[in-house]
């Protein structure tokens, strides 16, 4: 790790914790990344736990973005060796050291909490609000990614569309010793926290009129044939690969944030598994966004039918309710052109990364 003391020109520190393994480092890599190289910005990483990087991102060590090790004991820094934009990421609070070197410097830095994306309505309502410091002359701002106009937006890249009309299915699916598509196997990616009932989907994937073809990356566990399913394990892909398995998929089952944003944007079907949280809060979170996802598509791309087999579907997946693949299975000519209307939607509103620009640019000034 670099030992990261002076950086030039408009300069940005990240500050991630890593909880969900993968979830909250891919989150901030992707936005260091895009500031970094779309936006000209010097980016410094901090992060606890530098392991996930190796993973989402290999080549992390020899790209535009200075990944920092965030020790423990964080040691007293100048006001110059502070950044004019400070992110803390999901809240994992600042240090000390940095916050009162912060208030030192001329110009006060834009601090910024990146937090959690949500569908609720009242994201609109707190993105871009300020909270001023109770000691220090510092104002943090809560910045939400979110869906619509009223929120931050979603991460996505300027050379995500071009790296996609360029990517070959049949050649990844050769790479990976996959047999090639056919119009009768559906073929479907499963990323899911331990929790998730994957048993039963087995079992009625298996028994389903329907083969299908289910990839498991970073699973470590061995292939297996059980009636109509297919199970291959596949190495643990860096972020810019995962797009690409999204891609090869018919439906994807995807859990956290990081991967459940990027299968919004492959416009495939898609399944959602939730961060858990106390008191069933996600279990809000989940049908906020079932409802903002079913006005897209319902009575136009895809019939009640259809949406109800998608949100009972969802609903058991998370735990509650028993799993009907059957059910959904059949709404998923429905719900593929639901899908793509979806990310058509998205595209049409700035990316995340632009509008922080912005948001930071205008208090910069």
């Amino acid at each position: 790790m670099a030992n990261c003391i002076s950086l030039t020109t408009l300069r940005c520190d990240i500050f991630c914790r890593v909880i969900d393994n993968y979830g909250d480092a891919g989150v901030c890599w992707r936005l260091a990344r895009q500031l970094a190289l779309e936006h000209g910005w010097q980016v410094r990483l901090w992060i606890d736990d530098p392991a996930p990087l190796a993973l989402l991102a290999p080549d992390h060590a020899s790209g535009p973005v200075t990944a920092c090790r965030w020790p423990t004991d964080f040691p007293a820094v100048t006001a110059d060796a502070t950044a004019d934009v400070v992110v803390e990421a999901f809240a994992c609070h600042l240090p000390p050291a940095y916050i009162a070197a912060m208030a030192q410097r001329t110009r006060v830095p834009v601090w910024l909490n990146l937090d959690y994306l949500s569908a609720e309505d009242w994201v609109g309502d707190c993105h871009g609000l300020a909270s001023p410091h109770p000691q220090l002359p510092l104002a943090k701002y809560f910045f939400f990614p979110g869906f619509d106009a009223q929120s931050g937006g979603l991460l996505r890249e300027r050379d995500y569309d071009p790296r996609r009309q360029a990517f070959d299915a049949d050649a990844f699916r050769a790479e990976f010793a996959l047999p090639p598509q056919t119009a009768n196997t559906l073929t479907v990616s499963l990323f899911s926290y331990p929790g998730a009932p994957t048993a039963r989907l087995f079992r009625a994937l298996a028994a389903a009129r329907q083969p299908t073809l289910l990839l498991r990356p970073g699973s470590g566990e061995r292939a297996f044939t059980e009636g109509n399913l297919s199970v291959r394990p596949l190495p643990f892909l860096p972020q810019i690969r995962y797009d690409e398995l999204l891609w090869t998929c018919d439906l994807n089952f995807v859990r956290g944030e990081d991967s459940f944003v990027r299968a919004q944007w492959a416009g495939k079907p898609f399944v959602w598994q939730i961060y858990p949280q106390a008191e069933n809060v996600h279990r809000m979170k989940l049908d906020a966004f079932l409802d903002r996802y079913a006005k897209v598509g319902a009575g136009d791309t895809a019939s009640n039918t259809a949406m109800q087999a998608l949100h009972d579907f969802w609903h058991a997946w998370n735990g509650e309710g028993v799993i009907d693949w059957n059910h959904f299975g059949a709404a998923l000519p429905e719900l593929t052109p639901l899908a793509q209307g979806w990310s058509e939607h998205l595209s049409q509103r700035p990316d995340l990364a632009t509008n922080l620009v912005q948001f930071c640019l205008e208090r910069l000034k």
